[in-house]
């Protein structure tokens, strides 16, 4: 026979219908939650990992409003339009000069001996048609200043100073109506004083690292040059 007590122990007491039923909805409700919870960051860590995510957009492509691999035809700047008669233009005195159809005898340097000469305007042509570069001083690119320096270096072994403003102070000032071979011409092309130099040969014409053309032979009386003729200096007296 089981004492009360002993089934008390054997056999657990029995909850009322409705607390079993309210707590049934309570254990649900949890679960439930639980189970929103997990689903939301699931959903979280799976869009952060996504190739929409700011940290995996690396070589993206940008798509336009106008619609995908459209290309963009337009010129970035558009330069001023400037009147042709003030523009450098190329001249066939280069190809005269080199062919030995001017010898510059009429304006020749006393000081300066036929064989000197000669050496300058060797050097003159070995560099014909080399193109301009700014800071460049050799066959892949010169700019005027070293063009002139090397001219003189080379051929007479005579240096002179690296830039243009820096050339315009040596030698000796001459007149326009004094020039001589081997006189340095200067101008001012870019709104500086002597920004520009060249080697006077005779006839008008000086050979120097055009910008546009690279190194050739120019007309002082051409109406680029002309206009921008600030001087001259001589260096071998």
């Amino acid at each position: 026979m089981i004492t009360p007590i002993a089934s008390f122990f054997a056999e657990p007491r029995r909850k009322s219908g409705l607390f079993c039923a309210l707590h049934n909805v309570e254990r649900s409700s949890l679960g439930v939650v639980l189970i929103s919870v997990l689903v939301v960051c699931l959903g979280l860590l799976i869009s952060g990992c996504g190739a929409t995510s700011p940290r995996f957009r690396t070589g993206e492509k940008k798509v336009s409003a106008s619609g995908p691999d459209k290309k963009d035809n337009t010129s970035k700047s558009v330069p001023e339009s400037r009147d042709d008669e003030d523009r450098e233009k190329k001249t066939d005195d280069a190809e005269k000069v080199l062919s030995g159809a001017r010898s510059f005898k009429t304006e020749k340097n006393t000081a300066l001996s036929n064989l000197d000469q000669a050496r300058i305007m060797r050097e003159i042509s070995k560099m014909m048609g080399v193109p301009y570069k700014l800071g460049g001083d050799d066959q892949n690119g010169i700019d005027c200043s070293a063009y002139t320096m090397i001219v003189y270096k080379n051929s007479i072994s005579k240096q002179l100073p690296r830039t243009s403003t820096d050339q315009f102070k040596a030698g000796t000032p001459v007149s326009y109506e004094d020039l001589k071979f081997g006189d340095l011409v200067f101008f001012n092309t870019t709104g500086e004083s002597a920004s520009h130099v060249g080697i006077y040969l005779g006839d008008d014409l000086f050979a120097h690292a055009s910008l546009t053309l690279g190194v050739t032979i120019s007309s002082l009386e051409s109406y680029y040059y002309k206009k921008r003729y600030e001087g001259a200096r001589r260096i071998i007296e």
